[in-house]
């Protein structure tokens, strides 16, 4: 079996951060099967627009895989595993412009990322800054509890790469993305959210490669209890949409598939920062590698 290349999953992190995940004849989804947005990293409260201000927020994911699914969900039989850490600072400008009804934002993603990948005898491990992500948005608060974003993402090829390397950091392409996003907060009752995306990848010009456009969404369900804390359930949900393509012909059978779901958790100080925390595994994956992944976002004012 063939390996083509390892590259980043990561954003797991984007919007965001640059994992990787590998690909081969059998298995593609995305050049790499990876993906410049890092699916599952939205959680509680992700569509709730601060007031004007200045914000900092910190993502943490540690992601681990150690299965690599054909695209008839299969185990592939290769020896594979990787694991990435990513810490990605973002920093938020809520500027107090009103358009449309929604108050304007800016924001800007910088993952900082350690990568160990393993396929055969192979091996190799990076670190450093991944794909940045950066956009704006607008924010809409129809009621103390209901609140939605709606947005576009830039995802910047700012990562380490090397068409030769097995382990990359950076996708080497650029993509964009609409976001809209929905959260309903109770302290004392029901919580949900989901934040909707729909990504369009460019080609990689160091391959000639384009990954096809990924339709994805977070999901987040939980009860408040009335002392700051959110318990439920939360994940993801990914399908591509469209065929890769090589040299610009269509590749058959490299639509990647997957669903995500663990328990989640979300503190919230009452004070103007909050924490959310989830452990989320994959499950009916097709053309993509298989793990699981613990996410952990801290809001607060700057």
């Amino acid at each position: 079996m063939k390996i083509q290349k390892f590259i980043k999953d990561g954003n797991r992190l984007g919007a965001i951060f640059a994992l990787s995940l590998i690909g081969c004849a059998a298995a593609h989804a995305t050049e790499g099967g990876g993906s410049v947005y890092p699916n599952g990293v939205d959680n509680f409260a992700a569509g709730a627009m601060p007031p004007p201000g200045i914000y900092g927020m910190v993502f943490g994911e540690h992601y681990t895989a150690d299965r690599l699914n054909d695209k008839d969900g299969n185990r592939v039989p290769l020896n594979f595993k990787v694991t990435a850490d990513v810490i990605a600072p973002r920093f938020i400008w809520v500027t107090g412009q009103k358009i449309a009804g929604g108050d304007l934002a800016f924001h800007a993603i910088v993952p900082l990322v350690n990568l160990d990948v393993k396929v055969g005898n192979a091996s190799q491990k990076k670190t450093g800054i991944g794909d940045i992500t950066t956009g704006f948005s607008l924010g809409h608060h129809y009621s103390p509890q209901l609140h939605t974003l709606a947005g576009l993402d830039l995802f910047v090829p700012t990562g380490g790469y090397n068409k030769n390397d097995l382990a990359n950091i950076g996708r080497n392409y650029w993509a964009y993305e609409p976001v809209y996003i929905v959260s309903y907060i109770d302290p004392k009752g029901f919580n949900g959210d989901i934040k909707l995306g729909y990504t369009f990848n460019q080609k990689n010009n160091g391959t000639n490669y384009k990954s096809g456009q990924e339709f994805h969404f977070d999901y987040a369900a939980g009860w408040g209890l009335g002392n700051g804390w959110t318990v439920g359930a939360g994940g993801y949900y990914y399908q591509q949409t469209t065929d890769d393509q090589l040299n610009g012909a269509n590749i058959p059978n490299s639509k990647g598939r997957a669903f995500a779901i663990g328990p989640s958790v979300k503190y919230d100080s009452g004070k103007g920062w909050f924490v959310t925390a989830k452990w989320q595994k994959e499950m009916a994956v097709e053309n993509h590698a298989q793990g699981s992944a613990v996410w952990i976002k801290a809001v607060f004012p700057l």
